[in-house]
């Protein structure tokens, strides 16, 4: 063999030993890496699934609008669920039995947007599409209408109640002018007042509202949500706007708010939550805003201890957040189209506490996640 090619074969060879080393050693880096991967899936803590529904009411035949709970007696008091339905139907949900005990029929089968009860489950409000506030006794099994307040109102602004003295409340309703809220005292009915913007102000229609007060025998204060996305807040008692901010680029669909706190918190069409609040001048000011996954917020209430909320979703879903910092905690994926309502139960016990949502879908359902907060 010729010298020349004696050398070019060694070289090739040593070449060829030093990249399959090479490729050698990068093989077992790789291995390596799979395994310290695989063993992080066993070694690291899960996040917790989200829970099913404890269960679910079907029966309804329309949209669920509105949702309220009376659950608050002493044994053997039967704990309840009211819910307010397209169909115009407010049915009457057993929570042992999970079955209605009573339907009741009372504003023509137009939708019902709002049921409360007063003082006790005998006693109880609704407020249906029909442009009637109706006043119910469900006494000893009574399903009549004592009485009734005809709104003039064809929006959907959910009316708000505050007890003021036993036996003596509060309402607010939006009026058949545009921009206008009335307050009324029940069961008299007597007008309070009539709580008119400024000439110029352009708020156009309220779209939801929120009667609270400090303390018993405090001054009522209202705040009230707007078509232009902001949030006035009103002394009842002077009938004068004492604080204007606007929250939102659009209306204003949903507000609740933590007197305990002085803060509160508006959802729109928008993908923002706007978390607000109220300063010793009684001015309403930002305090945060959080970004959504999905736009439109239909419905959010503060649970009572004040320490979570939730959302109901034009994307289907009830959302869980923490009340101080607004920490998302869960996302409740079971309807199948949007969450109209939510509301939170009454019960004594804070292990018996319920979640229950509304929708579209026809259903209800209830959750307990109370052992997860």
């Amino acid at each position: 063999m010729h010298p020349w090619n004696s050398t070019v074969g060694s070289a090739s060879l040593k070449l060829m030993l030093k990249l399959l080393r090479r490729l050698f050693q990068r093989r077992i880096l790789i291995e390596d890496s799979m395994k310290s991967k695989v063993a992080s899936l066993f070694t690291a803590p899960m996040a917790l699934p989200p829970p099913d529904p404890q269960f679910v009411l079907r029966g309804t035949s329309a949209a669920v609008h509105t949702l309220h709970f009376s659950c608050g007696g002493p044994e053997p008091d039967i704990p309840l669920l009211f819910s307010g339905s397209e169909n115009g139907f407010i049915h009457v949900w057993n929570l042992k039995t999970h079955r209605v005990d009573t339907a009741l029929d009372g504003h023509g089968r137009r939708s019902v947007c709002c049921v409360k009860t007063m003082g006790g489950k005998d006693r109880l409000l609704s407020q249906g599409r029909d442009q009637r506030i109706c006043l119910w006794d469900l006494a000893e099994g009574r399903t009549s209408v004592t009485d009734s307040v005809f709104t003039e109102h064809v929006g959907f602004c959910r009316c708000s109640l505050v007890q003021v003295a036993q036996g003596r409340w509060l309402m607010a309703m939006a009026a058949r002018s545009l921009e206008e809220v009335q307050i009324l005292e029940l069961p008299s009915k007597t007008s309070v007042c009539t709580l008119k913007p400024e000439v110029g102000a352009k708020l156009g229609m309220p779209m939801c509202l929120k009667l609270w007060q400090l303390s018993c025998g405090s001054q009522p204060v209202l705040l009230a949500g707007y078509e232009d996305g902001s949030v006035v807040l009103w002394n009842v008692s002077m009938g004068k706007a004492l604080s204007r901010l606007i929250c939102h680029q659009e209306p204003v669909m949903s507000l609740d708010f933590d007197s305990e706190k002085a803060k509160g918190i508006s959802g729109s069409s928008e993908k923002v939550l706007s978390i607000w609040s109220l300063n010793e001048q009684q001015n309403l000011q930002v305090y945060k805003t959080h970004e959504l996954v999905n736009a439109g917020i239909s419905d959010i209430t503060i649970r009572p201890d004040k320490k979570i909320l939730a959302t109901a979703g034009w994307d289907h879903r009830i959302r869980i957040f923490g009340w101080k910092k607004l920490k998302p905690l869960a996302v409740l994926d079971y309807h199948t189209a949007t969450a109209h309502c939510v509301s939170f139960s009454d019960h004594s016990n804070p292990r018996d506490r319920l979640l229950a949502a509304g929708s579209r879908d026809q259903r209800i359902s209830v959750w307990s996640i109370y052992a997860q907060t």
